[in-house]
């Protein structure tokens, strides 16, 4: 009952969030919608932000899947990586996570919760150990490397989502960039004797 309870609540919430935006959305009105108290909301989340971060970790963890399965479907490892990349800059458009995870979640929290970056981040740096294990990049500081890749298009992708009327715009040139900057960091390993 308590995990149905809780459920119902991110549900209801989620669904509120991304239709009205956080700021706009009243707990008496979409508590009662579901048929729960505002009691409930604060047993289980202790708060509106701690509904919001349950909210976000839920749609984190859907992109999550959505991203490995774009990686799976690539004919190369490396193909993958830049296809996983470009995926979440185009997610920006989607109204459900332009909304809720890069608009809402940044004016509350002020960026993705940690729990998410750091699954993000090990899911980058992993990928790019087994690029420079299987010799298809030059070696690189996998850790550093991560971090940099991951801020870099999280920071396009909030820039994306800020915008009312030029996302579109903003995609195309966010994507252009982004290959630009892979091309840059994943250089193909050196071909014979360097002299």
């Amino acid at each position: 009952m308590m995990a149905q309870t809780r459920a119902l609540l991110i549900a209801s919430a989620r669904q509120a969030f991304a239709q009205v935006g956080y700021a706009q959305t009243s707990m008496d009105a979409f508590t009662a919608k579901a048929g729960l108290t505002r009691g409930a909301l604060y047993h289980h989340f202790g708060s509106k932000e701690g509904l919001l971060r349950a909210v976000v970790e839920q749609i984190e963890g859907e992109v999550a899947l959505r991203l490995e399965a774009i990686g799976a479907a690539a004919g190369t490892p490396l193909e993958g990586f830049r296809r996983r990349c470009c995926a979440y800059l185009e997610f920006a458009l989607e109204p459900e996570i332009r909304r809720i995870v890069l608009q809402d979640t940044r004016a509350v929290f002020g960026d993705v919760p940690a729990a998410a970056q750091s699954a993000a981040i090990l899911t980058l740096e992993t990928a790019l150990h087994t690029l420079v294990d299987a010799g298809t990049i030059a070696p690189v500081a996998a850790p550093a490397a991560a971090r940099m890749i991951y801020g870099a298009v999280t920071e396009a992708a909030f820039w994306i989502a800020e915008s009312d009327d030029a996302q579109a715009d903003r995609l195309a040139e966010a994507l252009r960039t982004l290959h630009r900057v892979l091309d840059a960091i994943l250089l193909p390993p050196p071909q014979g004797p360097i002299r």
